[in-house]
């Protein structure tokens, strides 16, 4: 409905790191997820919950895992995207401040956009710190077409475009049930909060929700002219 409204898309990106019932992928939900019409996928931290998804993480080449893992992980950082005579590189990056220790993000964003070329570059942060996210936008404006916040499941209303043409948002938010903590259920999370102690999470199904953006590249420049915060509920 919503390519519909928006007279269709030359690319449909989407996180797929939580997929598997809120953890990492399983080769049934990505062919699920592909035949919904989305064209590449990008991840995060939580792409290695599921041992299962980690062969499938290999051997797809239109999923990535952030480039700034070492190389002897599996899977790729960045992907080429066509559609007829247009072209999309998608790369995948990893913050650093309250997170796992990984090479560099900014300098790791340098590589890629150097391996872009001419083709316009979508890169997803998955980064827990909105200054971190906020610095690498600004490091990387005028050189990528976007620069897209994930991670933290709670979409912000900050995207705009920044004065070299690059789309940028904070956090693109979470497509899932809203009415939970960041997409688990109360029942399990309550109870770790008040006790302490160890609780089993389960994904919830309540109040879901559809968040993203929508980005108008230049065809001549390759920088972003528009992006649409969407925010839409599902269910109540």
């Amino acid at each position: 409905q919503l390519s519909e409204r928006e007279g269709g898309f030359d690319f449909v990106l989407a996180n797929c790191e939580n997929a598997a019932a809120g953890k990492g992928i399983t080769q049934k939900i990505v062919n699920e997820l592909f035949a919904m019409g989305i064209s590449g996928m990008t991840s995060g931290n939580h792409i290695w919950d599921k041992s299962e998804g980690v062969p499938v993480l290999a051997a797809e080449s239109r999923i990535v895992r952030p480039a700034n893992y070492p190389d002897v992980c599996p899977g790729q950082g960045a992907m080429l995207l066509e559609n007829g005579e247009r072209r999309l590189m998608v790369a995948n990056l990893q913050g650093r401040v309250f997170m796992p220790p990984l090479d560099c993000p900014f300098r790791k964003a340098d590589e890629l956009v150097a391996a872009a070329g001419d083709v316009p570059l979508v890169i997803d942060f998955h980064a827990e710190a909105t200054s971190e996210k906020k610095a690498l936008g600004y490091y990387l404006d005028g050189r990528v077409a976007a620069l897209l916040g994930t991670h933290t499941h709670v979409q912000t209303a900050d995207e705009e475009i920044l004065p070299q043409g690059t789309a940028y948002i904070t956090d693109a938010g979470m497509t899932g049930g809203h009415r939970s903590s960041i997409g688990m259920k109360l029942e399990g999370v309550l109870p770790r909060y008040l006790t302490g102690m160890p609780s089993k999470f389960e994904v919830s199904g309540d109040g879901l929700a559809f968040n993203g953006v929508v980005i108008t590249l230049d065809d001549e420049t390759g920088r972003a002219v528009g992006i649409t915060r969407i925010n839409e509920r599902l269910s109540h």
